[in-house]
C-alpha cells in the first residue's frame, strides 16, 4: 500500500495541473449531476417492529385521515384581546385548500380568548413534503391572520420536521481552522492549502448526499453532521501530509520526491485512519432505523470523498507551491533555521518516557472523573421545546403552553382496534384514563366511517420532554388501555419507542464498531496488543465526552450558555452517532501517532527510544489537528438544531481529550511500560495475517522522473 500510495503522491505531483483540472471538472459534473437530479433532505420516523409503529398502521389501514402529517397553526392577540372568529374562518378555509389537507376541524379557543389553535390532520405522510413546501403552504393560508396584525405561529410535526442550515456554523469552524493552521504552520500558503483541499473534498461529498436523497431518505440534519466531520478531518488529513511534505523540504528532496514520499508514508496513516472511520460507520445500520441509516449514508460518502481529495490534490497543490511552503526563514538560510535544541514536543515526550506509570495514573483518574456523570444521562429525542428562541416552532411550543398546558405540546394517540375490541368498553377506557393523575384532558371518541376504529385524543399533564409523561405512556401501555386492540402512537409515542430502540440497540453498535476496529488494527499493524489497548482507550475518550455532555445539557448554567432556555436531555439520536463518529475520529490521532513509532521500531528496534522519537515528530501535528478539529466542532455547538449543537459540543470535548489526555500522555506512558510487548505478535497468527506495509520503514521513496520542459519553438 505504501509503494502504491507514493506512486499516486509522485504522479499527481508531477502533472499538477492535470490533477487540479481533474478536480475542477469531478465537482463541476458532481455539481451539475446533483442540480438536475438530486433530491431533498427528509425525515423518516416509521420505527419497524414497535407498539406506535403498529398503531400508526393501524390508522392508516381503517384511520386514513388520521394517519398523516400533522401541524399546528397558532393564532395569538398581543393585546389580549379575544381572535376574531371571523379571521379564523377565512384561515380555516384557505388551509383546507393546501395539499394533502384533511378537514380542519374547528378552532380550539384558550381561557382567556387571546389564543386560538387550528390543528391540521394531512392524508399524506410527513415525506411527501420536499423541503419547506408544506410549511410554505402554511404560511401563505395564514396570511389574513397576521395582515390583521395577529401573531401566528406553526408546530407540530410538519413544520418540526423542516430545518434549514444557514451555513454559519460551517463559516465559523473555517475561520477557525485557518487561524490554527496559520500559527501551526507559519506561512498563509501552507495554512490554506489543507482549507482548499477540504472544501473540494467537501464539496464532492455534498454534491453527492444530495444524489443519495433523490433514491434514499436522508435526514435533513444529517449533511449538516456530515459536512462537520468531513471538514474536521478534511482539514485534519490535509495537514497531516502537508507536514511530511514539508519534512521532505527540509532534507533537501525535490518538490516530487517530498510529494512522493509525504503519500507513500502519511497517505498511509490517512487511509488507515479514514478506513477506520468508514468502518465505524457501518455501526449505524444496526441502529434499526432508516433516519439514523441516513446519517451513516452522508457521512461515509463526505469522508470517502475527502481522504480522495487529501491523497491527490494535497501533493499537486504542494508542488504547485514549491518552497513557498517552508517559513520565510527557512527559505532564505535552511541550516539557520533548524532549532539548537530539542523541541517542546521532544521534551514533553521525554518527560513521559522517564515518568511513564504516573502519567498513566493521573491520566487514567483524569478520564473517568469526567465519564462520571454519564451515569446519570437521560436521552429523549429533541422537540421543539428545546429549539432556539427565535424559531417559530418554538414560539408555537411556548404559546400552546402558556394557553393550553404542557401535555397539550404532546398529545398521544390511542387507535382501537374496534374488531377486537368492542365499541361499549369505549366509555370504560375513556373513564380509566380520565381518572389517571397523569393525564389532564381525553377527547370524546373519534369513530370512522365504517365503524371499525376510533381514536381517542389524550393530553398528558406534564410537556413530552418530563420523565412523568413518560412514565404515564407506560401505565397506558401497561395498565389503562386493554392488552390488544388498542395501541398508543402518535409524536411523543414514536419518539419514547425510539429513544427506547437506540438504547437498547447502543448495546448491539459498541462490540460491532469494538470488533472491526480491532480486527482492522490488528491486520494493519499485526499487533493485537496494540490494537486492544487503542480500542480501551477510545473507549475512555468516548465515555469521558458522554459524561461532560450530560453534565453541560442536563444543567440549567451549562444549557443557558449555550443558548437553550433550561436543562434538556440528551438528545436520543446523539450517543450511538456520536460513539460511530468518535470511534472513527480516535483512531485518527492512533493511526497518525502509531505509525510514526512503529516506523521507528522497525529502523531501530528501541521499543522505548521508537515510542519517543514517534511522539516527538508527531506531537506537533497531532495537537495541530486537534485544535483544528475543535476549532470547527465548537463552530457548530452554536447550530440552533439541538442535534447538532449536542453533537458539536460533544464531539469538541472528546477530541480535545482525545488528543490531550490520551494521545499525548495514556498512549505512550502504556507504551513505554509496555515496552515489546506493544509488539507481540503469536506465530499462528502472524500466519494467518496478510502483509500489508502502512509504514515505509525509513527507505527513501524514489522520486518519479520528471517530464522534460517544453521548448519554445
Amino acid at each position: 500500500m505504501s509503494s502504491l500510495l507514493g506512486r499516486l503522491g509522485g504522479a499527481a505531483a508531477t502533472r499538477p495541473w492535470h490533477t487540479v483540472l481533474g478536480w475542477v471538472l469531478l465537482l463541476a459534473a458532481l455539481f451539475g449531476l446533483a442540480t438536475a437530479f438530486g433530491g431533498t433532505p427528509r425525515d423518516d420516523y416509521r420505527v419497524p417492529g414497535t407498539r406506535s409503529t403498529a398503531g400508526l398502521d393501524l390508522l392508516s389501514e381503517r384511520f386514513p385521515e388520521m394517519s398523516g402529517a400533522s401541524a399546528r397553526v397558532v393564532v395569538h392577540d398581543r393585546t389580549g384581546k379575544r381572535v376574531p372568529e371571523s379571521v379564523l374562518a377565512e384561515v380555516s378555509s384557505r388551509i383546507g385548500g393546501v395539499r394533502g389537507a384533511g378537514p380542519i376541524a374547528p378552532p380550539l379557543y384558550s381561557a382567556q380568548g387571546d389564543t386560538a389553535l387550528l390543528a391540521v390532520n394531512y392524508l399524506i405522510p410527513v415525506t411527501s413534503f420536499k423541503g419547506s413546501e408544506g410549511l410554505d403552504a402554511l404560511r401563505e393560508a395564514a396570511r389574513p391572520a397576521q395582515d390583521a396584525g395577529l401573531q401566528v405561529e406553526f408546530g407540530g410535526q410538519l413544520p418540526e420536521n423542516f430545518s434549514a442550515p444557514d451555513g454559519t456554523a460551517e463559516v465559523i469552524g473555517i475561520v477557525a481552522a485557518l487561524v490554527v493552521l496559520v500559527l501551526s504552520l507559519g506561512t498563509l500558503v501552507s495554512a490554506g492549502l489543507p482549507l482548499v483541499v477540504a472544501l473540494a473534498g467537501l464539496g464532492a461529498g455534498t454534491a453527492l448526499t444530495t444524489l443519495l436523497a433523490a433514491v434514499t431518505d436522508i435526514s435533513p440534519t444529517a449533511p449538516t453532521v456530515a459536512s462537520m466531520v468531513g471538514l474536521g478531518v478534511g482539514i485534519d488529513y490535509a495537514l497531516l501530509l502537508v507536514s511530511r511534505h514539508v519534512e521532505g523540504l527540509r532534507k533537501g528532496l525535490t518538490r516530487q520526491a517530498a510529494a512522493a514520499e509525504a503519500t507513500a508514508t502519511a497517505g498511509s496513516s490517512v487511509v488507515v485512519a479514514g478506513s477506520t472511520v468508514l468502518v465505524s460507520l457501518f455501526g449505524l445500520k444496526l441502529a434499526g432505523l432508516p433516519t439514523y441509516s441516513s446519517f451513516g449514508y452522508a457521512t461515509f460518502v463526505v469522508v470517502g470523498a475527502v481522504m480522495l481529495a487529501s491523497l491527490t490534490l494535497v501533493p499537486a497543490l504542494c508542488s504547485l507551491a514549491g518552497p513557498r511552503l517552508l517559513r520565510r526563514a527557512e527559505r532564505r538560510a535552511p541550516a539557520l533555521a533548524k532549532p539548537a535544541g530539542p523541541t517542546r514536543t521532544e521534551r514533553w515526550a521525554q518527560l513521559i518516557g522517564r515518568r511513564p506509570a504516573a502519567a498513566a495514573l493521573v491520566s487514567l483518574v483524569v478520564l473517568l472523573a469526567l465519564a462520571a456523570p454519564m451515569l446519570g444521562m437521560r436521552t429523549w429525542p429533541q422537540d421543539a421545546g428545546s429549539q432556539a428562541e427565535g424559531n417559530t416552532t418554538r414560539k408555537a411550543y411556548d404559546l400552546v403552553a402558556e394557553a393550553y398546558g404542557p401535555g397539550a405540546n404532546g398529545p398521544l394517540l390511542v387507535a382501537v382496534d374496534l374488531r377486537s375490541v368492542p365499541a361499549a368498553e369505549l366509555p370504560s377506557i375513556t373513564a380509566r384514563l380520565t381518572a389517571d393523575p397523569g393525564i389532564a384532558a381525553v377527547a370524546p371518541p373519534l369513530l370512522n366511517r365504517a365503524g371499525d376504529a376510533a381514536v381517542l385524543s389524550v393530553q398528558p399533564a406534564t410537556g413530552p420532554q418530563d420523565e412523568r409523561t413518560a412514565r404515564l405512556l407506560d401505565r397506558m401501555r401497561g395498565d389503562l388501555l386493554p392488552p390488544a386492540g388498542a395501541e398508543v402512537t402518535g409524536v411523543v409515542a414514536s419518539f419514547a419507542d425510539i429513544s427506547q430502540r437506540l438504547s437498547d440497540r447502543l448495546w448491539v453498535v459498541v462490540p460491532f464498531v469494538v470488533a472491526l476496529s480491532l480486527i482492522l488494527l490488528t491486520v494493519l499493524f499485526r499487533a493485537p496488543v496494540i490494537a486492544v489497548k487503542a480500542a480501551a482507550m477510545n473507549l475512555l475518550s468516548v465515555a469521558a465526552a458522554y459524561g461532560v455532555m450530560t453534565a453541560v445539557f442536563q444543567s440549567d448554567a451549562g444549557a443557558k450558555a449555550l443558548g437553550l432556555p433550561h436543562s434538556v436531555p440528551v438528545s436520543s439520536w446523539v450517543p450511538i452517532l456520536m460513539f460511530t463518529v468518535l470511534f472513527g475520529l480516535s483512531m485518527d490521532y492512533e493511526v497518525f501517532l502509531l505509525a510514526r513509532v512503529r516506523e521507528e521500531w522497525l529502523a531501530t528496534g528501541d521499543a522505548r527510544g521508537s515510542v519517543i522519537r514517534g511522539l516527538a515528530a508527531t506531537g506537533r501535528v497531532i495537537s495541530s489537528a486537534a485544535a483544528i478539529m475543535v476549532a470547527v466542532f465548537t463552530g457548530f455547538a452554536i447550530d440552533p438544531d439541538i442535534t447538532v449543537k449536542m453533537m458539536g459540543v460533544g464531539m469538541a470535548v472528546a477530541v480535545l481529550i482525545d488528543a490531550t489526555v490520551v494521545r499525548l500522555v495514556l498512549v505512550p506512558a502504556t507504551m513505554t511500560l509496555l515496552g515489546r510487548l506493544n509488539w507481540w505478535l503469536p506465530a499462528w497468527l502472524d500466519r494467518l495475517l496478510p502483509e500489508l506495509r502502512i509504514e515505509h520503514g525509513g527507505e527513501p521513496v524514489p522520486a518519479p522522473a520528471r517530464e522534460p520542459e517544453s521548448v519554445p519553438a
